[in-house]
Parts: structure tokens; C-alpha cells; sequence
């Protein structure tokens, strides 16, 4: 009796290293829509751009719009990412669980700064709580109360999750909140809350010193996902006179964490 790879060969059926050639050349495709943009494309642009030979590229095509991962416009004959393909991404973002995502990246952020890292999530449209820390083995240290809300005005971490919320949220909450005195150095002036969001949007982190709490000092960054928005909050905060004195390091370090879990909850840069 002939082998599973001589029958597949005396069938036309591909070998395995064809299979595979196939199916990468699949993945690459597929790869090239998720980095346009959400642009539709054709045939040419996408053999220019992976050097593919157009046959290739409409045998790749024709597969994947069989299964609904791209669809094709029969006006213009260009293509775009199908309902199929939004099915898969979905499916991944429902499987985010960022809490045990980020454990690790705290523990190497408390290790590389020697002050505490947390991490918050949002809390309904008005407040956010921290889930996760991680303390530094000194002396001296910073710990925040888990499960507790805190409102979105006050503070790194609070200021970082409202200012990568969409301009309605932001605006509903600074519209309506109670803006609440917490220490004698908490922002609640409206027009100075804004301004410093849009401050924190175009850097990508938020500091505070003493907002919260007094004689602490933080610099927070978002996790945000494939929308831009913050569906978490990394900080690191420290007692104030020494975390000032190094917040350049601790805020390099944050943002490299921030961004690859980011990257790794849907957002593109």
C-alpha cells in the first residue's frame, strides 16, 4: 500500500512544503490588508508590494474570498479584508485578559525603576480602579488600595485613562462629574484639565505629583487597544522627592511597556 504522500502525489494534492508555501503566501496577504489602512486593494499593488506573482496572488485571493476573509468589489476588482477577518480579530480582543497579560511586564517595570508599578482598568464611564502592583524591595515605597474607584480627574493614572477615551466620554465626564478636591495640588479646573489631556494625547503618558496623594509622585501610560483607546493604565509612582528625581528613566521604561502591550491588544502605531 502506497504512503499518505505518495497517494497525495498521484491525487495533484500539494506536498507538504507546497502547503506551506501556500499558506504563508496566504498569511502575507492577509498581513499587507492589516498594515493599509482599511484601503481597498488590487491585484497589481498587492504582487508589487509582496512580490508575488499575480497568479499567485489570485489564486491566494480567490481562496481566501471563499471563506469570507476578503471580498471583492465587482465594480472596481479591488479587494478588502471580510467580514470573516473581523470575525478573527474579534475573537482574539474577547480573549485579552490584561491582567495576567501585564503581570509580568510589572514585575520587570517594579525590577528596572525600583518603584511601584499598577495597573488600573476602567470602571464604568466615571472612575477606574487598580487590579495589579507590584512593590519594589526597599524601604521606603509607594502602595496603592486594590479595588477601590478613583475618579478620572485626579492623579497619572486617572488623567492617562480619560484622555484616551473618545471626546464624548471625555467631554460627558468633565461636563458632569463632581470634580473633587483631593489634596491641596488636585486639578479641578475644567479648562486646565483639558488642556493638560491634550498634553498627555500627544506624548502618550501623564505625570502628576502629589494630585492624589500627598507626598507621591507617578507617570502613567495607556494600553490601548485596536480603536486607540485606553482599556488600561500602567503606572509607576514612587515617594515624591526621589521618583522626580529619576522620572525620565521610569517613564523610558514605562512607555516600553505600554506599547508593546499595546501593540499586543490590537492598537498600531
Amino acid at each position: 500500500m502506497r504512503g499518505d504522500t505518495e497517494l497525495a502525489k498521484a491525487e495533484g494534492a500539494p506536498s507538504g512544503s507546497a502547503t506551506i508555501a501556500t499558506v504563508e503566501r496566504a498569511a502575507d496577504v492577509l498581513m499587507h490588508f492589516a498594515t493599509a489602512g482599511g484601503r481597498d486593494l488590487g491585484v497589481t499593488e498587492i504582487s508589487s508590494a509582496l512580490s508575488m506573482p499575480k497568479a499567485a496572488v489570485h489564486r491566494v485571493l480567490a481562496s481566501l474570498r471563499g471563506r469570507g476573509l476578503v471580498e471583492l468589489d465587482p465594480r472596481t476588482h479591488r479587494y478588502s479584508l471580510g467580514v470573516a477577518a473581523m470575525r478573527l480579530g474579534l475573537a482574539y480582543l474577547d480573549g485579552i485578559d490584561v491582567r495576567a497579560m501585564a503581570r509580568l511586564e510589572l514585575v520587570d517595570l517594579c525590577q528596572r525603576t525600583r518603584e511601584t508599578a499598577t495597573l488600573s482598568v476602567p470602571l464604568g464611564m466615571r472612575s477606574r480602579i487598580y487590579v495589579d502592583q507590584v512593590l519594589p524591595d526597599r524601604e521606603v515605597i509607594m502602595s496603592v488600595t486594590q479595588g477601590e474607584p478613583y475618579p478620572l480627574h485626579a492623579g497619572a493614572s486617572s488623567r492617562a485613562m480619560l484622555a484616551f477615551q473618545p471626546r464624548a466620554t471625555i467631554d460627558t465626564y468633565l461636563d458632569h462629574a463632581q470634580l473633587e478636591l483631593i489634596t491641596p495640588d488636585t486639578i479641578v479646573d475644567v479648562d486646565a484639565i483639558r488642556a493638560d489631556l491634550d498634553q498627555i494625547r500627544d506624548r502618550g503618558w501623564a505625570i502628576s505629583v502629589a494630585e492624589r496623594k500627598e507626598g507621591a509622585a507617578s507617570v502613567a501610560a495607556p494600553v490601548r487597544n485596536h480603536e486607540g483607546n485606553a482599556i488600561a493604565v500602567i503606572s509607576v509612582c514612587g515617594p515624591r522627592e526621589r521618583f522626580v528625581a529619576n522620572v525620565d528613566a521610569c517613564r523610558d521604561a514605562l512607555l516600553e511597556v505600554t506599547r508593546e502591550l499595546s501593540r499586543r491588544t490590537g492598537w498600531v502605531d
